[in-house]
């Protein structure tokens, strides 16, 4: 039986943003993240995180700190109960850098390729699946890849809806101000009509 998932994007939404993670010493997931991937745990959802990190592509870092990095967060997460159910990360960029990374992929935010590979790994029901994030970026992906798209105001997310709203082809379909409320509202919603 195909699930609902909520793709979860990294920086800015379940964990701070501070720029470039180049060492895992900066990585701090926020303290409601965990109890909102607990939420969609224990609802059933799969909790899939999809996160550009052209910082490879960049030169910043290795794919191999993006591991470490994605181990932490999986660490801090068990450790308040909750897990991710897999991690998706696009490590290039259409003009940055050099090969095999400076490529226009499909894996890019807000190319669909990273929820699409979700889709063929899991089985998905994407009808009633969500794009969570803090970038306009965020909100186009959850419309190429047909799911719907909640806007979180942590991160870069305040800022994107305060100064660069007007120029957003697409509103998204739901606005809270952080995971935790986005989790509680789309599991609620999910639960009433059951």
């Amino acid at each position: 039986m195909k699930r609902p998932a909520a793709f979860i994007d990294r920086d800015g939404t379940i964990s701070e943003e501070v720029g470039y993670i180049n060492h895992p010493s900066r990585f701090r997931i926020f303290p409601y993240s965990a109890a909102a991937v607990r939420l969609l745990n224990d609802a059933g959802w799969l909790a899939i995180l999809v996160t550009n990190q052209a910082g490879v592509a960049r030169g910043y870092f290795t794919e191999d700190l993006i591991e470490v990095v994605h181990d932490r967060l999986r660490h801090d997460l068990e450790a308040g109960g909750a897990r991710l159910d897999a991690v998706y990360y696009c490590p290039h960029h259409p003009s940055t850098g050099d090969a095999p990374y400076r490529l226009a992929c499909e894996c890019r935010k807000p190319q669909p390729g990273l929820i699409r590979q979700a889709a063929r790994d899991f089985e998905i029901d994407l009808k009633r699946s969500w794009m969570i994030g803090d970038r306009y970026s965020d909100t186009e992906l959850a419309r190429n890849a047909g799911v719907r798209s909640a806007f979180v105001l942590s991160g870069y997310g305040r800022g994107e809806w305060e100064y660069g709203r007007a120029m957003w082809k697409h509103e998204p379909d739901l606005i809270r101000d952080d995971l935790l409320q986005v989790v509680q509202t789309i599991i609620g919603r999910a639960e009433t009509k059951t």
